[in-house]
């Protein structure tokens, strides 16, 4: 479950100490943008102010996730399918609002998102179902696998062979894996919305379980 208020407050720029900024560069897009405190810079995301706190984790996390969103092997929206699933499943709202905009710029249509929210816990009815090819439907079940028993079954396995390739195949559970651990760290933290986001939440928000 999520707290009630935020546990750990986003750093905000004039906070962040020179290694932290160091540690930081080269791994986020703008960094030197959000911390430059000049008139009209843009705002710090509140999910890079919490990681600031931990600058050493957060450019080693920040490195390897760059991987799956900039130099993915898997189709990008069949990515953020599977990261909105898992944020649903986990009640992150900051994470289902961030993907679903994500997700649309990629061109996943919003019948999609409401659909991912529509299905069950673990359910298995993907397939034949809602407005999802093949594979897609094969994906969500996978990640529903993994976040129900931390495994892809042998029958998913099987039939994601004739679609994806070797790093392709890889890349799902590191899909859902990476995303199950930023909505625990989200929920943990009770990370809050920033102010754009709001002006474009999804229809419907997921909970987390109390």
């Amino acid at each position: 479950m999520s707290p009630a208020s935020p546990r750990l407050a986003p750093l905000a720029p004039e906070q962040w100490d020179e290694p932290t900024r160091t540690q930081l560069r080269g791994h986020v897009k703008r960094i030197d943008q959000y911390l430059s405190g000049a008139p009209g810079a843009p705002r710090m995301p509140n999910v890079l102010g919490v990681l600031g706190h931990h600058a050493r984790l957060a450019g080693a996390w920040l490195n390897y996730n760059g991987v799956l969103l900039d130099d993915p092997t898997l189709e990008p929206c069949h990515r953020e399918l599977m990261i909105l699933r898992v944020a649903w499943r986990t009640g992150s709202v900051y994470e289902w609002v961030q993907h679903a905009r994500i997700a649309a710029r990629l061109g996943v249509t919003a019948e999609q998102i409401e659909a991912l929210a529509d299905t069950g816990p673990g359910g298995d009815g993907w397939a034949g179902t809602g407005p999802w090819t093949h594979l897609e439907a094969l994906l969500l079940h996978a990640a529903d696998q993994l976040i129900d028993r931390c495994a892809i079954g042998d029958a998913t396995w099987a039939a994601l062979e004739t679609h994806l390739d070797a790093r392709q195949l890889l890349e799902v559970p590191f899909v859902v894996g990476s995303y199950l651990c930023l909505a625990m760290v989200f929920n943990s933290v009770g990370l809050e919305l920033d102010p754009d986001m709001r002006a474009e939440m999804p229809t419907r928000l997921p909970e987390s379980e109390e």
